[in-house]
């Protein structure tokens, strides 16, 4: 229920503050005053599109506020949401700048205005002229169908429509992909069956570079360790040519010699002898690596088709070996999920398959409840339009069996006929301005039941009717009222004095800005209102004296 309602520079309201309670509430005021600036409030708070043109001449944004007692859900909703309730009321706030900026905001949280509107839009309705063109359309007549049957079957149907969809695009994708799919698998199990025949091992090319290198280089590398071994151990053909062994032995000697004598010696004694060992372990160590230096022409021919081998795989796989181990794993991955698919797809068919069984008898149930509630419905509201005024009209809902879609194998239809001998035929095509408001108000009212606690507002339902229907229009008013919040804007006296608070907008001019306020009246100034709206003279005694009787009436009606 909406408790309070604040708007700040909207439109020609300057500043309006409306506390609302629950019952019948009825807004009313001069042709121009600014009553559809009221609603229009409302509906930005209910996610109507917002835009520069809004905001008061000289503003710099216009602002609107309201305060709601909402259900647990709701407010589950808003604590997701991040925001949170204000003694136990929900805030929601709508702001459009000069520039045509919006921002919304829920429970002190700020959300996009597509989650405003989700959330109020579980509270609140607005049925205003734009509500009438909706009554016209069939997804609207199939929604008010189906709030009245409640067929159980309907939720599971939608959901396991969805998942129907989404299978069956997900099949169509992998069915259309067969082809590719197998060239893709063909192509991965060439590869790795070309890795798994040379078996390549991490680190396996460096190692062969460097061991091929070592086999061309052979005779410069005897050589060389020819020449550092004949250094450190002396000419074997020229004997007065010592090498670094035998001249490190001989200082050893001097030094050794030396330090017998001076202790002071004793340091480079032991350094000497270090020496000498470490030459001579490094002669020794040379001389092994010679005896090693062989050459092996069937090795080396091993390690060149190795290495080609290996090149042939670095050529098409990746750079190293290990990037050629790490294509091999994901393609391995890969290839499994390939060939997953054919298991994918026989999965998907058999669930296609049952989904399509319980889709048709879920729709067959869905049936049913509507075409059962279908005339009980449209019984319910014949009786409500022949209170209105309506005595004639003819009204039925048609469904009629369709290929399944998303809310089930039926198109529904309301067709309607006014007067008596009229073929029915859809509602939007036949039905006038007035005649479309009473239908929406009837249906309003047979459905109030199931949707206790909400709030509705209704602009203009009163639009092409006269003051014996006005009454009747206030009397369902009322009714739907018992069980939920009803704000109306009338320009009818018949409609307003149904109402348990009335307020009126009244606009000023100061010459140069029209500004509009609303304020609540008390019983006497209704009298005085209702006799304006009636006559446009609210000093008349006989004005008076008829709104009082109308008032009077209408409460004896309420009783």
């Amino acid at each position: 229920m909406l408790t309070s309602l604040r708007l700040t520079n909207f439109g020609v309201v300057d500043e309006a503050a409306l506390e609302l309670g629950a019952g019948l509430t009825a807004l009313t005021g001069e042709t121009g005053a600014g009553k559809t600036m009221i609603v229009s409030g409302l509906g930005h708070l209910l996610g109507a599109r917002g835009d520069a043109g809004i905001v008061r001449r000289g503003a710099d944004r216009a602002v609107v506020e309201g305060r709601w007692e909402v259900p647990a859900g709701v407010a589950d909703r808003v604590a997701e949401l991040g925001g949170q309730l204000d003694d136990a009321e929900l805030i929601t706030l709508r702001q459009v700048s000069a520039q045509g900026r919006s921002r919304a905001v829920v429970g002190g949280a700020g959300v996009p205005v597509a989650t405003l509107a989700q959330v109020t839009g579980e509270v609140a309705t607005i049925h205003g002229q734009s509500g009438q063109i909706r009554l016209s359309t069939q997804e609207r007549q199939r929604e008010l169908l189906d709030a009245h049957a409640q067929p159980a079957e309907l939720p599971r149907y939608r959901a396991d429509f969805a998942e129907r969809r989404e299978a069956a695009a997900r099949l169509h994708d992998l069915e259309a992909e067969a082809m590719a799919r197998a060239r893709e698998a063909d192509m991965l199990r060439f590869g790795l069956d070309e890795i798994a025949a040379v078996d390549p091992r991490p680190g396996e090319d460096t190692e062969l570079a460097a061991e091929q290198t070592r086999l061309l280089d052979l005779d410069e590398l005897r050589t060389l360790a020819e020449t550092a071994h004949e250094l450190l151990s002396g000419s074997e053909t020229d004997f007065d040519q010592a090498g670094a062994v035998g001249l490190a032995g001989q200082a050893r000697k001097s030094l050794v010699t030396l330090a017998d004598r001076d202790g002071a010696a004793d340091a480079l004694s032991a350094r000497a002898t270090e020496l000498s060992m470490l030459a001579a372990d490094l002669a020794a160590d040379v001389a092994g690596y010679l005896d090693d230096l062989v050459a092996d022409p069937l090795r080396l021919e091993s390690v060149t088709g190795r290495r080609a081998e290996l090149a042939g795989l670095t050529r098409k796989y990746g750079a190293t070996v290990e990037e050629v181990l790490a294509w091999a794993e994901s393609s391995s991955a890969r290839l499994l999920e390939l060939d997953g698919s054919d298991e994918q797809i026989a999965v998907l068919r058999a669930r296609i398959a049952d989904l399509d069984v319980s889709l048709a008898a879920d729709a067959a149930a869905i049936s049913a409840a509507r075409r059962k509630a279908a005339d009980a419905l449209a019984e319910a509201v014949r009786g409500e339009l022949a209170a209105l005024a309506m005595p004639h009209a003819q009204l039925r809902f048609a469904v009629t069996p369709v290929p399944a879609g998303p809310h089930g194998a039926d198109r529904i239809e309301l067709l309607f006929a006014a007067n008596p001998g009229s073929e029915p035929a859809p509602l939007g095509k036949v039905a006038s301005g007035g005649e479309l408001s009473r239908v929406r108000l009837a249906l309003e009212v047979v459905l109030a039941g199931d949707d206790a606690g909400h709030t509705f507002v209704f602009d203009e339902v009163d639009a092409g009717v006269g003051g014996a229907v006005g009454l009747e229009i206030g009397r369902r008013l009322q009714r739907l009222a018992q069980a939920n919040q009803v704000i109306v804007v009338t320009h009818l006296a018949q409609v307003a004095a149904f109402a348990d608070a009335h307020f009126v907008v009244a606009k000023a001019d100061d010459g140069q800005v029209t500004t509009s306020g609303v304020r609540a009246l008390a019983d006497d100034e209704r009298t005085a209102e209702l006799a304006r709206m009636m006559g446009g003279h609210a000093e008349s005694e006989t004005g008076l004296r008829h709104a009082a009787e109308l008032l009077e009436r209408a409460r004896r009606s309420e009783r």
